[in-house]
């Protein structure tokens, strides 16, 4: 099969990405489940942007740089904030509807603002977006969209990429895309943890495809933990959203007192990694809750009815009741490092979203900046797209991949055991003796991999190998990074050291060395 574009992944940076370029060629959107199952999806607080008087580009690069410690690349942290209002607009044609007051866009704060600049849809904002982008989708008809379909691998012709190998979920039948560019826009690795507020599906398998094929990657130990998910026994971690702290909630301990002032002088919207390590000690002597209760029935029923929704399912009324947290894997601040074009280190191979390294988010996101990246970057290299229309689509023979009927129950053992230890090991506080167990853990998960795949793969045997691919390069940056700074924190090396460590680490596959460098 051929086309002009081949979009792997199907969050905001992919549809962003198909609707801006399907007017100069065609598109195939390869997704492994459905259209609208991603970590855009469950994005509940919302997107960042300068809107309003009062507020300035300047104070949101200055937010986002402090947050992001040291490493956040300035120039494109700029271009970021600048392309914000456009990237706003443009949400809009699509039919995105946010949130008003008066007649004027209704903005709340979040962790790390010093302003109220964070738009949002009650508090299902991404779901909003990702509908809203959708509907374009489904309307345009040079985008094709295939659900239930896997991406193994990239192609590539030499050093250059010329599409991906797919498993058709469905039809247990794997086939060969080729495009003039190929877009990995796969999305987060949360789900490498036992705790994350991310979906089944978010196991990194853009990253690790890209790592396979050589391309460079940066940042991986900055793991971000979202310090409020829902904490009760029989409940999945669902997002508390930061939002209910931007409109007034506060944490207590189990006594019921507020904690977080005497840790950061901002409190509850002090940057996530702070809140979440402190959250993170706390549970030590009992459990945390966010108390919301003071700002009255109504105004949560209006705020928050989604949240509100969610948590009755669990027998909590937030409107009456304190709401249990803890801390959990949320968001991937590193990965494929590309330039403001989403432009990888590989020929005619973009990548945008959360599967990105563009160096906005430095060693710690600001929130709401995620779905804010998405969109800019992807409309970057929208922009430059229609040059990928000179080149030939090329075909070449690769190694035939056959599907095979894995037994899942080891799979599935294979897998809880993986989450655990990443939990346990190369969590929120990390040392050099765990890092070092999970990283001989890995190396004999790896070695079962590779016997149980000798006969063919399957779904849950592919996204393991990758959850296994992307855990050990996150160990392995954890491991060299010796200092904490940002959402990487050391006991071994609890302080920020400037002098040695003001520089990103890299990783490239070199036939079967990883190699590592700095910059």
């Amino acid at each position: 099969m051929k086309t002009d574009f081949l979009i792997v992944g199907s969050g905001i940076a992919g549809l962003n990405f198909a609707l801006k370029i399907a007017k100069y060629g065609k598109v195939i959107i390869v997704t492994k489940k459905e259209i609208m199952e991603s970590n855009t999806n469950l994005a509940q607080g919302g997107i960042a942007a300068v809107t309003q008087k009062g507020d300035s580009v300047q104070l949101h690069i200055k937010d986002t740089l402090t947050v992001g410690s040291g490493l956040s690349n300035k120039r494109i942290v700029k271009l970021l904030a600048e392309q914000g209002p456009e990237a706003i607009k443009s949400l809009l044609s699509f039919g995105v509807s946010f949130d008003k007051e008066n007649d004027e866009l209704h903005l709340t704060t979040e962790g790390g603002h010093s302003m109220a600049r964070v738009l949002h849809s009650g508090d299902s904002t991404g779901r909003e977006i990702e509908q809203a982008m959708t509907e374009s989708v489904r309307e345009n008809k040079d985008i094709e969209v295939f659900e239930d379909c896997f991406a193994i691998d990239l192609l590539l012709n030499q050093a250059e990429c010329i599409g991906a190998k797919i498993l058709d979920i469905k039809k247990r039948d794997v086939c060969d895309i080729f495009a003039r560019a190929t877009i990995l826009a796969t999305g987060g690795v949360g789900y490498i943890y036992q705790n994350t507020t991310n979906p089944e599906i978010a196991t990194g398998d853009g990253i690790a495809m890209a790592l396979r094929a050589g391309a460079k990657l940066e940042d991986m130990e900055f793991v971000q933990f979202h310090p409020t998910t829902l904490n009760k026994l029989g409940a999945p971690h669902f997002l508390i959203s930061e939002a209910l702290r931007g409109e007034g909630a506060i944490l207590v301990n189990e006594a019921g007192k507020r904690f977080m002032l005497a840790y950061d002088s901002m409190g509850e919207l002090a940057p996530r990694d702070i809140i979440a390590r402190t959250i993170f000690n706390e549970l030590k002597n009992g459990a945390v809750y966010l108390d919301i209760r003071h700002k009255g029935k109504s105004f949560v029923l209006d705020r928050f009815p989604m949240i509100h929704q969610e948590c009755l399912k669990y027998d909590l009324d937030i409107t009456e009741d304190l709401i249990p947290v803890s801390p959990a894997a949320h968001y991937l601040c590193g990965g494929i490092k590309t330039n403001e074009y989403g432009q990888t280190t590989i020929a005619n191979l973009l990548a945008f979203g959360e599967c990105t390294c563009t160096g906005v988010h430095g060693a710690n996101r600001l929130a709401s900046n995620s779905l804010l990246e998405s969109v800019v970057f992807s409309s970057l290299g929208a922009q430059k797209a229609k040059n990928y229309l000179k080149n030939k689509v090329k075909t070449t023979s690769q190694k035939e991949t056959v599907f095979s009927n894995i037994e899942t129950q080891e799979l599935n053992y294979l897998k809880a055991d993986l989450r655990k230890a990443m939990w346990d090991y190369v969590g929120i506080i990390r040392n050099n003796e765990q890092m070092q167990l999970m990283l001989s853990k890995l190396e004999k998960l790896n070695t079962r991999l590779v016997t149980i795949g000798k006969n063919g793969v399957n779904t849950r045997f592919l996204e393991l190998k990758n959850m296994t691919t992307v855990a050990n390069l996150i160990t392995k940056a954890a491991q060299t990074r010796k200092e904490s700074r940002g959402t990487h924190y050391r006991t071994d090396y609890p302080a920020t050291d400037d002098k040695n460590w003001l520089k990103h680490i890299r990783f490239q596959q070199l036939e079967e060395r990883l190699d590592v460098c700095f910059s």
